[in-house]
């Protein structure tokens, strides 16, 4: 009997605060520009991780208020297949880059930073849809 493979759970935020969105530059391969957030950890509900992850890489003090959706494309993440719930949340001062992301700074939503890593690019992409029109995205198959 082999052990079972299963996709990784980590968690993304969409943060809000005044001037734009925070991204974070990562410290780590990939190379890029990225949404803060990472690995749920064993016994923690994702929502605690990704206040606690938008916290050890901004700074910020993140209060969630809506998720956009879940990200599960097999190739999303060149390092293995993982699974991410996205949130919306706010928070307010000047992030700073902390644990693995070398820095912290806030774009404008339709003037992120490049490269983006990972699809990062489509969940900005449904973020915009979501604050133009309100709605939630649909789940997407086949195209990531």
């Amino acid at each position: 009997m082999s052990d079972p493979r299963n996709p990784y759970p980590t968690v993304d935020v969409l943060i809000e605060t005044e001037g734009g969105l925070v991204f974070i530059e990562r410290a780590n391969a990939p190379a890029g520009w990225a949404l803060p957030g990472g690995f749920i950890d064993y016994g923690e509900r994702p929502e605690d991780a990704a206040v606690r992850e938008a916290k050890e890489e901004t700074g910020l003090d993140v209060e969630l208020l809506s998720l956009l959706g879940v990200y599960g494309a097999p190739d999303r993440d060149p390092r293995q297949h993982n699974v991410s719930i996205v949130y919306v949340g706010r928070a307010t001062g000047r992030p700073s880059g902390g644990d693995d992301a070398a820095k912290a700074e806030i774009f404008a939503p339709d003037a992120p930073p490049s490269p983006l890593c990972f699809d990062h690019a489509r969940i900005l992409e449904d973020y915009r849809r979501f604050r133009e029109t309100g709605a939630i995205p649909p789940p997407r198959r086949g195209d990531g």
